[in-house]
């Protein structure tokens, strides 16, 4: 009889000490051989069997060398560390040696940094509500900003919560309807107000409380504002403004620069509370019993980052530390996507992600060293439409490999603009430089807001996307090669491109403040 059905048989017993002594040993050396095969098929079963059935696998186990009971009884808790609008080579181990990240930096060092993590849209709520789910914005039904998922779709306190996590989150929320995100919410606020009118606008003392409150396995996200604006915390006195290095998409204008300085304390604040939470987490005495995880969202306020589907607004710092299981110190190329993070933290947790609707792929093979890619390509989705002093429709969708990006500008007919092109001075700026004779910022002030209908980047020789590849003939195959992937990607999520963006807004449950 295959192995499945004996040990299926077995949990369909009433009592586990009913079965006769032969069959429970037979059982159990059944499921140490699927442990050979599937461990994470393991780890669900034995969950549905009982602590019985673990005692005899805790025997089996040492016998054979396995260690079969760790597996199954060691789930990992949960931290995960979420910025808000901060672009990825602002970060200290990420290539920036003007921003202070030393705890960001530290994390690094203590596990494993993804070279190319991307996330799947470069805007709040799209990027957390795919994140939580492990599914794309357009498919889950939310990639306007401020919208609303399917009533089908489920994240990840359902998944955590059926395998006994208490699952909860602390600060900014950015999700609807809340019902399908049933995090314990343990407060905070949606955008910092500031320190005159907030003394601090993320409890943390919370969570050295939900850490420490109980022997249940826990799954904490800790959702900071930061660095989004208004970019009022930290000192930005730090900073010299005339020396900073600024990245090719930006304009050199003193009030670039200033901007700079207050955007950089922003992330040192930020940091800080990394390190506050890593601190916490020490002094529990459950620091190696836990996954942390760190990522930085989208990109920053700044032009050419958030609100576009550039590196500069899709790609995302991502750090992963669990000691005894995650290795420390490296770094790796493999392709990952935000919509990786639910299946992995199910896998983790003793759950078979293969057996829900993801869009993502568990990453523990590329965290435990069994495997150095991931994804072949990373997807992108902008829906401007209904986004604050947003054009009617403005829609944008991308592919990336590891070294070209394609970019469609679903509407490019139409005209780009937002709060930035309304009311951010760095950006004015740039448009004053350019009249002034400046025609590389007149040049970037423009492009900000109109864009050729496509875009193909080699980010080997252009890193900062500045060079538009597309129509070049010698670009053709990879233009082609990846205007085909996009398409069947765009199909699979039920994505009509324009009549999309144009319906954008029934999917939007617009709230006070956001």
């Amino acid at each position: 009889m295959p192995n499945h059905i004996v040990v299926d048989n077995a949990i369909a017993r009433s009592s586990f000490f009913e079965l006769p002594a032969v069959r429970a040993v037979a059982d159990c050396w059944a499921l140490v051989s699927i442990f050979a095969r599937e461990p994470a098929e393991l780890v669900a079963r034995l969950r549905r069997i009982g602590d019985p059935f673990r005692l005899l696998l805790t025997l089996a186990g040492v016998s054979l060398g396995m260690g079969c009971a760790a597996i199954a009884t060691d789930r990992p808790n949960i931290l995960l560390v979420l910025s808000d609008d901060l672009t990825w080579h602002d970060i200290g181990c990420y290539g920036n040696k003007e921003v202070n990240t030393p705890n960001i930096d530290r994390l690094a060092t203590e596990g494993i940094r993804f070279e190319y993590c991307f996330n799947s849209a470069p805007t709040c709520a799209p990027t957390r509500m795919s994140l939580y789910t492990g599914i794309h914005p357009v498919r889950n039904g939310a990639h306007p900003n401020h919208s609303v998922v399917y009533p089908t779709i489920k994240s990840i306190p359902h998944y955590l919560r059926r395998l006994g996590y208490r699952v909860s989150l602390l600060g900014k929320r950015h999700y609807q309807p809340e019902e399908q995100f049933p995090f314990e919410w343990l407060g905070g606020v949606h955008h910092d107000p500031g320190p005159d009118k907030l003394e601090n606008d993320l409890d943390l003392s919370r969570v050295e409380e939900t850490i420490s409150r109980d022997d249940h396995p826990w799954c904490l996200v800790v959702a900071s504002n930061q660095a989004h604006t208004p970019w009022n915390r930290g000192d930005a006195s730090q900073f010299d403004a005339g020396t900073l290095t600024l990245p090719a998409y930006l304009i050199d204008t003193p009030e670039t620069r200033e901007a700079m300085t207050r955007y950089y304390a922003e992330i040192s604040y930020l940091d800080d509370q990394v390190g506050q939470c890593l601190q916490m987490l020490k002094r529990s005495g459950q620091e190696d019993d836990t996954l942390v995880i760190y990522l930085s969202e989208q990109g920053s306020y700044f032009p050419h980052c958030k609100w576009t589907c550039y590196d500069s607004g899709l790609r995302s710092a991502a750090i992963f530390r669990y000691p005894g299981v995650i290795e420390a110190g490296v770094v790796t190329e493999a392709i990952m996507q935000y919509v990786d993070i639910a299946p992995t933290l199910l896998e983790f947790a003793g759950g078979d992600p293969d057996s829900e609707d993801f869009d993502g792929r568990s990453l523990v093979p590329v965290l435990t060293g069994k495997a150095d890619t991931h994804h072949e390509y990373a997807y992108g989705v902008q829906t401007s439409r209904g986004i604050h002093y947003g054009p009617e429709a403005y829609g944008i969708r991308t592919v990336r490999d590891k070294r070209f990006r394609l970019v469609w500008n679903v509407n490019s007919e139409n005209r780009f603009q937002n709060s930035v092109t309304t009311k951010f001075e760095p950006y004015f700026s740039w448009g004053r430089k350019g009249v002034a004779g400046d025609f590389s910022a007149l040049e970037q002030f423009y492009r900000y807001q109109k864009r050729p209908e496509f875009e193909l980047y080699d980010l080997e020789t252009d890193p900062y996307e500045m060079n538009n590849l597309a129509g070049a003939p010698d670009m053709d195959r990879h233009f082609g090669r990846l205007k085909q992937t996009l398409d069947a990607w765009m199909a699979q999520q039920g994505d009509r491109g324009a009549e999309t963006e144009w319906d954008a807004l029934s999917r939007q449950n617009l709230l006070p403040g956001h």
